[in-house]
């Protein structure tokens, strides 16, 4: 068995909860391709990655 790495999509700006759905899903809006690899995660090297740092907007007021 393979330890897979883990990925960095809870950390991920775009990673939002969907009350619909009642899970946690990617709202970027990714291509079959990307979107298979999301499903089988082996999307380990996200494009559209953005760490959520609510306080980055404080950080340059200053």
């Amino acid at each position: 068995m393979t330890k897979k790495a883990k990925t960095n999509c809870e950390s991920c700006y775009h990673y939002l909860f969907d009350d619909d759905y009642g899970t946690y899903v990617c709202q970027i809006d990714l291509d079959e391709d990307e979107m298979e690899k999301f499903m089988t995660d082996s999307f380990r090297h996200c494009p559209y990655y953005q760490f959520n740092d609510e306080y980055i907007v404080v950080r340059k007021q200053n």
